[in-house]
């Protein structure tokens, strides 16, 4: 996976070749990722959903991430993401059900890891139960779901706390359902300014 070849693209998003993965991430190359949110709407209330990463993630194990995404490598399209959905949640979803949020600068910079994506973001309004998730245990434990409004707060409204539901798997391999109370910390260290921008193109799509 690590010499797999990246598109990569300088400060002005300008294609300027490609890379190995190992050298995206070590260098600082601006390159492209494929990122969904899933939404859904219960009782007249508005949810989003969080995946929870597996604890045998080399990066940011057992933190709330996005529910579904991952890395284009060079001789792929950004249609071809929609694979990050099926392959880490079990669900078929076409690249027509999507709603395109736009292309988001996110930059993680952590020692010896620096990871500087060009995020095409989509969205996607589920009707699926959490039975019929089915994760890749080897990249997603868990998914949760918290209320829009919440998610909202926490990242605009300097809210410390938000509540979360869903399932967590065990070793066993049994679905877990948990309740539980989570804060920033407890989520991927996306840029401030990443979540706050989805959370915004998610009410301006579902109030248009």
């Amino acid at each position: 996976m690590e010499n797999e070849l990246m598109k990569i693209f300088d400060e002005d998003s300008n294609h300027i070749g490609v890379a190995a993965r190992k050298d995206v991430h070590t260098i600082g190359y601006w390159h492209e990722s494929f990122h969904c949110w899933f939404i859904s709407n219960e009782d007249g209330k508005d949810y989003i959903y969080l995946q929870l990463r597996s604890e045998e993630k080399e990066d940011y194990p057992n933190l709330l991430d996005i529910t579904a995404a991952g890395h284009l490598v060079a001789h792929e399209t950004i249609e071809d993401g929609i694979r990050e959905v099926k392959e880490e949640l079990g669900i078929d979803v076409t690249f027509d059900k999507l709603v395109p949020l736009g292309v988001i600068k996110d930059s993680m910079i952590n020692e010896g890891f620096i990871d500087k994506e060009l995020a095409h973001v989509f969205l996607y309004h589920s009707k699926k139960a959490f039975d019929e998730f089915h994760l890749q245990k080897e990249e997603v434990s868990g998914l949760f779901k918290a209320k829009l409004e919440h998610f909202y707060d926490l990242w605009l409204e300097e809210k410390d706390e938000i509540r979360i539901e869903g399932f967590k798997i065990n070793k066993r391999g049994e679905k877990i359902f948990l309740n539980k109370i989570v804060g920033k910390n407890d989520l991927v260290p996306h840029e401030n300014s990443y979540y706050e921008r989805v959370v915004r193109f998610i009410y301006k799509n579902i109030n248009d």
